[in-house]
């Protein structure tokens, strides 16, 4: 007010809300994503059904998948989607623990924030926890070697279990290391080249590791060799086709003759192309661009397999597997170009499916194709989650060389870290420690929540084990569940899932509460809050 006067400094369709009610807003749209989440955790956890505005249906577990499917409108419920898609960004699993972190946080920072403690009391309580967290978890961890391959197929079955393609899993997780192995150049892992092809018919088992590429195409006449044995590949980049000028230009003809004598020269343009593949030795040319129906008659005289419009990344791969050179001029092109492989073909499976082109068993491939199989269009989708999910572990655990054990053990064994740790601080942070180690200690839970066991026991039997100096002892769900060593049951995650779960979860946890203030533009001049801010938070 000034001189009885009131003073108006934002306009009348902003909405504001502050101080307390800010933070219960946020910190309950936030939860509410948690929650949303939390039942699929573990390997007896449930699936989501999600269906688009279009009705096509997702039936999935994977927290990312889920996240990015839902229509979240609230600002602190998409801070959460955030968490995930770090997640898979850098790791590929995790995505839901990471979620579920974030949601137990700011649920104990509530608790604290009710007792009058200062938020950012609590957010550098948080920030102390999550460093030392990471100290431990690092302490902790155990070194792997590439040439363990037995551990490496355990990170992989461990990715797979409570996903949709658990019923071929251990087939699955050997598919998984193998792929890896093959295109790791030492402890590095570049995940591109290694292409997943979905194909549905048949069953998971079917799945196969193709070492080289399959291809969603077909030859481009039918007269042309369906398969060729030992062959020599041409990467063409460039068209086998008579381009139109670049200007505007103008033919005069004025006899039949000129026109068949300017026909003949655009046939024999076109045969010169053709015989200069064959002269560089190929039976097979991929091409990026188009090949001329002429051209295609005399690629099928000569016996030679030919298919067009292949994607950019497809010739890539092409390169790397076969070990050819994209070719961008004909002229250019030798045999010193050409790609190898032992077989390729076109293979053509049920009446209605097009045929694939599958380049097969080339010597030493760094690209290589997953042929994921399943009985329909969504089991075929789930499995592909579920092998990027164990394609990732494994490859960050190869980069790292530092895993830990599963089961909710790890968690335990921070979480007692951080109390003692939490003994050494004198200030309120103190119970912001303690708040973080029972936030961590809410994994286990869930993961007995959703296996039907009694989540107080569990816990309370992992901490007696933990105390007992067994500090790999977590819940491995098999015919029952049961507390023991989860390592040696073959429960086990790399170290960056933990510590990129730990380290968001807590960013984004210390973020929300330092906000006491939200400020919206309305979208009419009523000055209501925008969809999805008022009251409980909006997530449809």
């Amino acid at each position: 007010m000034a001189q009885g006067q009131p003073v108006f400094i934002l306009p009348e369709n902003i909405s504001r809300m502050i101080g307390r009610d800010a933070q219960r807003n946020n910190i309950m749209a936030a939860r509410l994503v948690a929650e949303t989440v939390k039942s699929t955790l573990g390997p007896r956890g449930m699936d989501k059904m999600l269906v688009d505005s279009i009705g096509d249906i997702t039936v999935t577990n994977d927290g990312v998948t889920i996240l990015e499917e839902m229509q979240i409108e609230h600002p602190a419920a998409k801070m959460m989607v955030e968490i995930a898609k770090t997640q898979e960004a850098e790791v590929g699993d995790g995505t839901t623990t990471a979620v579920v972190i974030a949601g137990e946080l700011l649920k104990n920072a509530e608790k604290l924030l009710d007792q009058d403690i200062h938020p950012t009391v609590v957010a550098r309580g948080y920030r102390l926890a999550s460093e030392q967290a990471i100290k431990v978890l690092h302490e902790i961890s155990t070194k792997i070697d590439r040439k363990d391959r037995a551990l490496l197929v355990k990170i992989a079955a461990t990715a797979i279990t409570g996903k949709g393609a658990e019923s071929a899993r251990d087939m699955l997780a050997e598919l998984i290391v193998d792929s890896v192995l093959q295109v790791s150049e030492g402890n590095e892992v570049d995940l591109d080249s290694i292409k997943i092809e979905k194909k549905k018919g048949k069953s998971i088992s079917q799945s196969e590791l193709i070492k080289g590429i399959v291809l969603d195409k077909e030859r481009v006449h039918p007269d042309m060799p369906k398969r060729v044995e030992n062959a020599k590949i041409a990467l063409l980049d460039c068209a086998l086709e008579i381009k139109g000028p670049e200007t505007d230009t103008k033919v005069s003809i004025s006899s039949p003759d000129q026109l068949q004598a300017f026909l003949d020269q655009e046939e024999k343009m076109l045969k010169g192309m053709v015989e200069k593949v064959k002269k560089s030795g190929a039976n097979v040319v991929f091409c990026q661009k188009g090949i001329d129906d002429v051209a295609q008659y005399y690629f099928a005289r000569a016996g030679i397999l030919a298919a067009r419009r292949i994607k950019k990344s497809d010739m890539e791969k092409l390169a790397k597997a076969t070990t050819g050179r994209i070719a961008s001029n004909l002229n250019e092109l030798s045999d010193k170009d050409l790609g190898s492989a032992r077989l390729v073909e076109e293979v053509k499976e049920g009446k209605e499916e097009e045929g694939m082109l599958y380049v097969r068993d080339c010597p030493n491939p760094k690209a290589i194709t997953l042929l994921v199989r399943g009985g329909t269009e969504h089991v075929v989708d789930e499995v592909e989650r579920a092998i990027k999910d164990g394609l990732g572990d494994v490859a960050v655990a190869l980069r790292d060389g530092k895993v830990v054990a599963g089961g909710g053990s790890i968690e335990v064994a921070v979480a007692r870290r951080l109390r003692e740790y939490s003994q050494t601080l004198k200030g309120r942070e103190q119970l912001a420690v303690e708040e973080f180690a029972l936030s961590l200690e809410s994994i286990p839970k869930i993961l007995a929540e959703n296996s039907g066991l009694d989540p107080i026991d569990i816990l309370t039997e992992l901490k007696a084990q933990h105390d007992a100096g067994n500090m790999h002892a977590g819940i491995v769900v098999g015919s029952k569940g049961e507390v023991k060593n989860a390592f040696e049951a073959g429960v086990i995650e790399p170290l960056r899932i933990k510590t990129q779960a730990i380290t968001s979860a807590s960013e984004v946890a210390t973020m929300i509460l330092r906000i006491d203030d939200v400020v919206a533009a309305g979208k009419s001049s009523s000055g209501a809050m925008p969809h999805g801010m008022g009251g409980m938070p909006d997530m449809e």
